[in-house]
């Protein structure tokens, strides 16, 4: 059966076609989740706000071949409020990379994927956020700006910032003859 099958039985109150939209996404909502927040618990505390919403919500939502996107929004909305409660200690937790996404090259070195890791996690929770949706769940810019609420402009001007604070924070911890990219051009 199709997604928009799915979430139409779903607005029409069945259960069983709710469980089945949550399972194929799951995966993919948690890893967000713990990239955006870098706390596990957090992240599934946020997730299960997130689709708590989106139950108690169904029903607005117009555009069923956006319920991906929307359960997105609703999910990083739940983030940047379990952030904003928990503004006490870093948590630190490992990127992994989600089944299906624009993950890094798996050749990739693990000193460079902890240094990626440790500039993303300077980021402030919304341009985390855009990062995360866009490089590691795979998500278009446009989809990124639905689950945001953000107008596409704002995204895009979200993303340059981050990845430029990236690439200072980059350059910052490693002599430019030790980047990823030097290394890549002179092998």
């Amino acid at each position: 059966m199709d997604q928009r099958a799915l979430v139409e039985r779903a607005q029409a109150g069945d259960h069983d076609a709710f469980a089945a939209l949550v399972e194929m996404l799951l995966a993919k909502l948690d890893t967000a989740a713990r990239l955006i927040l870098r706390d596990p618990q957090l992240a599934q505390d946020a997730v299960q706000d997130g689709l708590i919403r989106a139950w108690r919500d169904l029903r607005s939502l117009r555009d069923t071949d956006r319920f991906e996107a929307w359960l997105y929004r609703l999910t990083v909305n739940a983030c940047l409020d379990q952030a904003r409660r928990r503004r006490r200690r870093p948590i630190e937790v490992e990127i992994t990379l989600v089944e299906g996404s624009t993950a890094p090259d798996p050749n990739t070195s693990l000193a460079d994927r902890e240094l990626v890791s440790q500039v993303l996690r300077r980021l402030d929770d919304r341009d985390r956020a855009v990062i995360v949706l866009h490089y590691y769940v795979g998500l278009p810019l446009t989809d990124v700006a639905v689950a945001l609420g953000a107008p596409i402009g704002t995204v895009k001007s979200r993303l340059h910032r981050a990845l430029g604070e990236m690439r200072t924070g980059i350059l910052a911890e490693v002599p430019l003859s030790q980047t990823p990219a030097a290394r890549w051009t002179a092998s």
